[in-house]
């Protein structure tokens, strides 16, 4: 049975995505990384084992992943790394401007709202929100921080579909909770703690303490 394209019908509802594996998934972002350095580097193509070497993923599983969404490369001269970045990038649905909101307004979320590095992968904070009566109404070149119960009436307006994360622990669901709320579909929560989403929305954790906790592991095992 061949391969179904990007663009055929057997990729284009949710159940063709959804039965693709994480790990999968995970390994896409790596892959498009790695493209994306190499055409910096002015590389014009590359093989699947000078990938897998950059990735240290095994250029059989390479090649395993990407046959999920169809043909890509040719036998004996590998991947013209514009045309993979593009799939890629289409693959992973960012082959367009993300809007995001952004939820926590300390120091956290100031600095992730300062990261140029989602604006150069397509994603941009369009509405910050806090209970913080001090932080409220604030203003940047891009945005403005609002009362976290004005989170409904400002996505309507917006329709921004991604949400991140950045209060204290206590307060975490209840941000899960008001981003979903407000038909937010995929949350990068970076609260240090377990939280529930409704099906149908995507949470990804970035526990930067626990992170750090296991490198001093590491520290103290070598």
């Amino acid at each position: 049975m061949p391969t179904p394209s990007l663009n055929s019908p057997e990729t284009s509802g949710n159940d063709f995505w959804s039965k693709v594996p994480q790990p999968t998934i995970e390994r896409l972002s790596a892959y498009l990384q790695c493209v994306r350095t190499l055409r910096e580097e002015g590389e014009k193509a590359a093989s699947s084992a000078e990938i897998a070497r950059r990735t240290g993923i095994n250029a059989a599983q390479l090649r395993k992943d990407l046959s999920y969404f169809g043909e890509f490369g040719t036998p004996g001269l590998g991947y013209e790394l514009e045309a993979l970045e593009t799939q890629l990038a289409r693959i992973m649905g960012i082959d367009q401007e993300r809007d995001v909101l952004l939820v926590g307004f300390g120091n956290l979320g100031r600095a992730l709202s300062s990261y140029t590095g989602f604006g150069r992968r397509g994603f941009k904070i369009v509405a910050a929100f806090d209970v913080d009566p001090e932080k409220i109404g604030h203003k940047t070149a891009h945005f403005e921080v609002f009362d976290l119960d004005k989170l409904p009436e400002i996505n309507a307006k917006l329709g921004a579909q991604v949400g991140i994360v950045a209060v204290p622990a206590p307060n975490a669901q209840g941000a899960i909770e008001a981003l979903a709320n407000a038909q937010v579909r995929a949350i990068l929560n970076f609260a240090p703690v377990a939280v529930k989403a409704s099906d149908g929305i995507a949470v990804r954790n970035v526990d930067l303490t626990s992170q750090m906790e296991i490198l001093s592991y590491y520290l103290r095992s070598h």
